[in-house]
């Protein structure tokens, strides 16, 4: 198993609007550890070691929590489920960590990621994506970075519905009906058609006058 990253975080134990405010103030981020058995834990983590944590694995790839809690450190598997940022600055605000068990299955949302040059496309037509992710089922380290679909003999008016992507072993898409994921539509020409007849009216009416 590769290495994971590791993120350092620490137990909160002054609550409420104030502290927080001061946390922040310093440079943290409050937040909450969500254990795998359901216990609450409130914890601050460093802003910049969370965004460098958050832009390597997101929210849905597994990483290692090292909680400093009552002189004693703790290292624990965990997604980084939530961040809230600031509306303004847009820096991070409050942070919630999941944590998981290796051993059993978890429900995630993944990306799709779009491969290749459509042969449609290539003739003109225009690739729509209807959909950004997909709930998949699987443990936890067998989350993947992405769901890929490789669009390269997708030809205009062709369609990928959910059924027809292929998902990498221990990994099952959640879904009720097989909807389109993306489709090459062809180009409306006619409405540049429309324009330029309606433009050619307007001329010819000029003239008259």
């Amino acid at each position: 198993m590769a290495e994971l990253l590791k993120l350092n975080v620490q137990e909160r134990t002054e609550l409420g609007k104030g502290p927080n405010r001061r946390i922040r103030a310093a440079g943290l981020v409050p937040g909450i550890y969500y254990d795998a058995k359901g216990a609450n834990i409130p914890v601050k983590v460093e802003m910049v070691p969370l965004q460098k944590a958050y832009a390597a694995v997101g929210n849905a790839q597994v990483f290692e929590l090292v909680l400093e809690r009552g002189g004693k450190t703790e290292t624990m598997p965990a997604l980084l489920w939530r961040v809230r940022n600031e509306p303004v600055k847009g820096v991070p605000e409050h942070v919630d960590f999941f944590g998981v068990d290796l051993t059993k299955e978890i429900k995630v949302a993944v990306h799709f990621e779009i491969t290749g040059s459509s042969k449609g496309v290539k003739l003109g037509g225009v690739l729509e994506q209807y959909r950004e992710s997909i709930e998949v089922i699987c443990k936890p380290m067998d989350i993947p970075e992405s769901i890929v679909i490789d669009i390269t003999e997708m030809d205009v008016m062709d369609s990928v519905h959910i059924e027809d992507v292929v998902f990498p072993e221990g990994v099952t898409p959640v879904f009720d009906e097989n909807y389109a994921v993306l489709s090459v539509t062809s180009i409306q020409e006619d409405d540049g058609e429309e324009d330029e007849e309606a433009g050619e009216e307007a001329a010819e009416e000029s003239e008259a006058e």
